[in-house]
């Protein structure tokens, strides 16, 4: 009997072994992560450039804004799908024409007779292969159909407004006269247009 019960410790003892043997040999699954794909806006890439005109033979005069502030983007593999619902805003004070007394004039004067002196927004929609601009100026809101472009990961819009309708009257008569001199042209005739082109992009990688 004394031989029967140690004959089946040693049994009990090796099956626990190969037991455990057989545990450490099952491989560990490997945790697989999902890599993010898609385009990915390049930080500090947006910018927003205009051309108002002055003199009866339109002469163009170019500017930018330094900051614009990008929120909500989304994920996408397109421009579309990345931009869809974005809203930007643009400081005032980032105006800049390489002209500091031009700069002065437009900030405090143009802009300084507008409501919400301090900020430019906006918001991106697509709908159609269309892309549309919603614009807040002068506390006015409109939603305008902008051409764009994707060439080489960047994404741009180009068109034109007029000041008129978002009720700028008031800010384009009060530059006007302060640079009336200024805005002659060879016809001796001072004129300060409402229209105003705007160029917007951002870089993708």
């Amino acid at each position: 009997m004394k031989k029967i019960a140690l004959f089946a410790f040693a049994v009990s003892i090796l099956a626990t072994s190969c037991k455990k043997e057989e545990k450490q040999e099952t491989p560990v699954e490997e945790v697989k992560t999902e890599e993010l794909s898609g385009l990915k806006i390049i930080t500090d890439s947006t910018k927003v450039n205009w051309t108002a005109y002055k003199t009866t033979d339109k002469v163009a005069v170019g500017g930018s804004f330094k900051q614009i502030e990008l929120k909500n983007t989304q994920t996408g593999e397109t421009p579309e799908a990345v931009l869809e619902g974005a809203t930007f805003s643009i400081p005032v004070s980032s105006l800049f024409t390489n002209n500091e007394d031009r700069d002065a004039k437009l900030k405090t004067i143009f802009f300084g007779a507008l409501k919400n002196t301090e900020l430019i927004g906006g918001a991106f929609n697509f709908r159609e292969g269309k892309c549309f601009l919603t614009l807040t100026l002068n506390d006015v809101t409109k939603q305008l159909e902008v051409p764009f472009t994707f060439e080489n990961k960047k994404f741009s819009v180009d068109s034109t407004i007029n000041l008129e309708e978002f009720g700028a009257q008031a800010a384009i008569e009060a530059i006007h006269k302060a640079c009336y001199d200024l805005h002659k042209g060879p016809d001796g005739v001072s004129k300060t247009w409402s229209e105003v082109a705007i160029n917007g992009s951002v870089q993708f990688e």
